[in-house]
């Protein structure tokens, strides 16, 4: 729903809620909020009377972290503050490796290995929660093991971006991980719905060992960690001194961080697409728009009311508009009923609604407000060429969430022009050395408006600019599609 406003860059700790629009990448979009499309919302129920009784030995983890800094570590040194500082963002580094080693090893131990022995979940369902979680631990425990080899008899480290460098390419494994995410969220929310599911995790949270973060934190863990490294390798290299022997190689790893992560992100945007993809029910064959099989990925997604007060949850696809209406499948299972005829975005027209007016006649304004207030946080979009008009008056929670979708629809309209725009020039460019007098005959000339006319199978030149048309011609008949490109 939209009644949570997800921030550009900071991430949300509670994912189970509402949906707000934003213009963010899809490994972050999922991290802040993966339930903005899929909000199972579970009553609150009594607990079951049998009592599930959690581990001993994991009351032993901390309810909070104790944060500990390098100069802490050490007793006394001789180095520049700006040295210093250097010491202290990788000690962070190495202290962040020791903190996710220990909260996934967790997440094993007290979430993973007792639901699947209580029977709380199956091994299948549990598996798709979890991914490839396990795979990671290892992982992160090589890095571990690396960064303190490289602290000194001083408790410093020298030379980093070397070992960095030979390390980041293993986190290529994360692009399963994350991909398996959007799905994994969605499972997640539907077996909460079940008591025993439910009862378990509400035990686990409320035990000392989990710090008050329920299980989908945790899972998000290894995502939060994999965004910060470009971060944390910016600060040291902001610490770091022109002749050091970092200077050179710490750009280097700060680039291939980068690049991991934009390919983590893509693939898991083409993953969180084609999930919600498969999550639409078409009522009519005309709603199956190609654009919508063809996007690679979501703007925005989340709640809107209708000019009749109705909730939908709209799906801002990369080439496409579609409007929905939530509802569940047999087996609890969210699914989308596509509402009305979704629009593509090449095609879009967006108007904002300013606050106060009715904009769709009086029901429009008896929806929204009930009759007493004024219409706030409305927009429109419309769409006009394949067919009939079409035009949607929609309303968001607030001016935080409309200001989201303006932003993204109007990027949405203007990338999926510039697309349709290249598309066509690539297409419809035709080399000169194929201008040739064959079976599938082509004329050139100039002109101005494509008005033509037809003499002997030649094209006459009505008015002559600096526009070439090509025009291409089978069996003495004009083809419907004509080819365009420019001179000069």
């Amino acid at each position: 729903s939209l009644n949570k406003r997800v921030k550009p860059v900071a991430k949300s700790n509670s994912l189970t809620g509402v949906i707000t629009p934003v213009k963010t990448p899809a490994l972050k979009r999922i991290g802040q909020s993966i339930s903005r499309s899929i909000s199972f919302r579970t009553e609150a129920r009594p607990l079951p009377p049998a009592p599930l009784r959690s581990r001993s030995k994991a009351s032993s983890f901390p309810r909070r972290r104790n944060s500990q800094c390098w100069s802490d570590t050490v007793e006394s040194h001789d180095l520049t503050a700006k040295e210093i500082k250097r010491q202290e963002v990788i000690y962070e580094l190495t202290q962040g490796e020791k903190q996710l080693i220990e909260d996934l090893s967790l997440v094993k131990k007290v979430y993973y290995e007792p639901m699947l022995k209580l029977d709380i979940m199956t091994e299948s369902e549990l598996g798709q929660i979890f991914g490839t979680l396990d795979s990671l631990i290892p992982l992160h425990q090589d890095l571990l093991a690396r960064l303190e080899r490289l602290r000194g008899s001083e408790k410093t480290v020298g030379e980093v971006g070397p070992t960095l460098i030979n390390w980041f390419p293993c986190l290529e494994a994360y692009v399963t991980y994350c991909c398996n995410q959007v799905g994994a969220k969605a499972l997640l929310d539907q077996k909460k719905q079940e008591k025993r599911v439910e009862h378990f995790l509400r035990l686990c949270q409320e035990s000392s060992f989990s710090r008050k973060l329920d299980l989908w934190n945790f899972l998000d863990l290894p995502r939060s960690r994999l965004v910060k490294y470009p971060l944390l390798l910016k600060e040291i290299q902001k610490c770091t001194p022109p002749d050091h022997p970092d200077e050179d190689s710490l750009p280097d790893a700060l680039d291939l961080i980068q690049s991991i992560v934009a390919e983590v992100n893509k693939k898991t945007g083409e993953a969180e697409c084609q999930f919600y993809r498969r999550g639409l029910i078409y009522l009519e064959e005309s709603q199956r728009l190609p654009e919508i099989q063809q996007s690679r990925f979501l703007y925005c997604h989340g709640e809107l009311k209708n000019n009749k007060g109705q909730r939908l949850h709209v799906f801002l696809f990369e080439l496409a508009v579609v409007l929905t209406r939530p509802g569940e499948d047999r087996d609890g299972g969210q699914m989308f009923n596509v509402y009305r005829q979704p629009l593509p975005n090449a095609l879009l027209n967006l108007e904002e609604i300013p606050d106060g007016e009715a904009g769709g006649g009086g029901t429009f304004r008896g929806a929204f407000t009930g009759g007493n207030d004024k219409v706030k946080n409305c927009f429109r979009v419309s769409s006009r060429g394949r067919s009939k008009a079409h035009s949607y008056s929609l309303q968001a929670n607030d001016s935080f969430s409309k200001q989201q979708w303006i932003t993204c629809l109007r990027q949405a309209i203007v990338q999926s022009r510039d697309r349709n725009a290249h598309t066509s020039q690539s297409q419809l460019s035709i080399p000169h050395q194929s201008l040739t007098d064959q079976t599938d005959q082509q004329r050139v000339c100039r002109v101005s408006i494509c008005t033509l006319e037809r003499e002997q199978n030649k094209a006459q030149t009505v008015c002559e600019t600096e526009t070439c048309l090509v025009i291409r011609t089978v069996s003495h008949r004009w083809k419907m599609s004509l080819y365009f490109y420019f001179s000069g």
